[in-house]
């Protein structure tokens, strides 16, 4: 058994296009209260250079900048237990996922999923694909994790797999 945990809440602007929803918040993100809060997870770096901002921005003007591109972010699990920081450590059957479908419902400017990772791809696919509304599916994209734990997938790479997230960006101009 692990420790029961709670992620955090969505971070989705007005005109949202790209959801980015990750596992489950590691421990670093919970105790900041911040999305992607590990030093060496690769997602900043990546948005950053996609969306055309620096990833050292203080944290609330990087989250104004992914609004801004038209990204939200959240997580396929609202809670679980775990214990430590890793996907493989969540304990099969605590998972409660977050209400995803109504985020697309009350969002519906969204057209497309980008999923960090093999453990929110097979969480969305379980938990919230089945309650996606019929008239509103957006595209969704399996991407690699970011995480420093996925060290198979070097910057270029990762970079490369995550640039599938361009043609949904909103353009400056």
């Amino acid at each position: 058994m692990g420790d029961l945990l709670t992620g955090l809440p969505p971070s989705v602007g007005a005109e949202c296009r790209v959801l980015v929803l990750g596992s489950m918040p590691g421990d670093a993100s919970l105790q900041a209260a911040h999305y992607y809060a590990h030093p060496r997870n690769r997602f900043w770096p990546l948005m950053a250079a996609l969306g055309g901002f620096s990833a050292d921005l203080p944290y609330e003007v990087r989250m104004q900048a992914l609004h801004d591109a038209g990204v939200g972010l959240w997580d396929v699990i609202g809670q679980c237990e775990r214990r430590g920081s890793l996907d493989a450590s969540i304990v099969r059957g605590s998972e409660v996922a977050n209400p995803v479908a109504d985020l697309l419902v009350a969002h519906r400017s969204i057209v497309a999923i980008a999923l960090n990772g093999s453990k929110a791809a097979e969480s969305f696919r379980r938990h919230v694909e089945p309650q996606l509304p019929q008239a509103h599916r957006p595209t969704l994209l399996a991407l690699p994790s970011t995480s420093p734990a996925n060290a198979a997938f070097q910057h270029a790479r990762l970079s490369a797999a995550w640039s599938a997230i361009t043609p949904f960006l909103r353009t400056r101009g």
